[in-house]
């Protein structure tokens, strides 16, 4: 098997031990097993659960990036695309962990361990959410102009709403109930 294909059953094996055990209880040997290979081929790969986390996470928000940018770049009116770019973002970064009884934690390590990764994705989102604002507007398809925001205040709105959601409800239906609820207002204010 080639180093990648490895690689890859690791971070998909350690995503699911994470959530089934925590961040804190999770040790390399529960993930060593779970990815079929022994506890040292593992040390091969990754230093330690930290750096594995590091990893998965870096793999998760690449990932994400490729789906938001297909839904962005998909057809249909600009609120359509900016709710299924979202969705790719939620689904992406928060359901699996979010439906974990160990999912606080996970989140919290996540800032510990993942904060500038995480930071970086979210400036994208809010610079990708921006353009795409950003030509709707201009198009005439939306009217920035009737809430008085700039394309990147209303992108940089939509993801602290989507964020505040998920750190107030949770993963799950209050997200996406709350996030539903985010695109009707949206489009209630912006389209004309």
């Amino acid at each position: 098997m080639a180093d990648d294909e490895k690689t890859e059953r690791i971070l998909d094996a350690s995503l699911a031990v994470f959530c089934q055990y925590g961040f804190g209880k999770t040790t390399m040997q529960d993930i060593a097993r779970a990815a079929g290979i022994s506890r040292a081929a593992l040390y091969l790969h990754f230093k330690s659960k930290e750096d594995l986390f590091r990893a998965g996470s870096e793999r998760a928000h690449l990932q994400v990036r490729g789906e938001v940018d297909a839904a962005l770049a998909a057809d249909g009116d600009v609120i359509d695309r900016i709710d299924a770019a979202m969705t790719a973002y939620r689904g992406g970064l928060m359901e699996e962990i979010g439906a974990s009884a160990h999912g606080a934690e996970l989140f919290g390590a996540g800032l510990v361990l993942t904060g500038e990764i995480s930071r970086n994705t979210q400036a994208w989102l809010v610079e990708r959410l921006g353009e795409v604002l950003g030509s709707a507007d201009a198009a005439g398809e939306i009217d920035l102009s009737a809430v008085g925001a700039t394309p990147a205040e209303m992108a940089a709105l939509i993801l602290a709403t989507v964020n505040g959601i998920k750190d107030t409800q949770g993963g799950g239906v209050g997200l996406l109930a709350g996030s539903a609820l985010v695109m009707r207002v949206l489009r209630a204010a912006l389209i004309r």
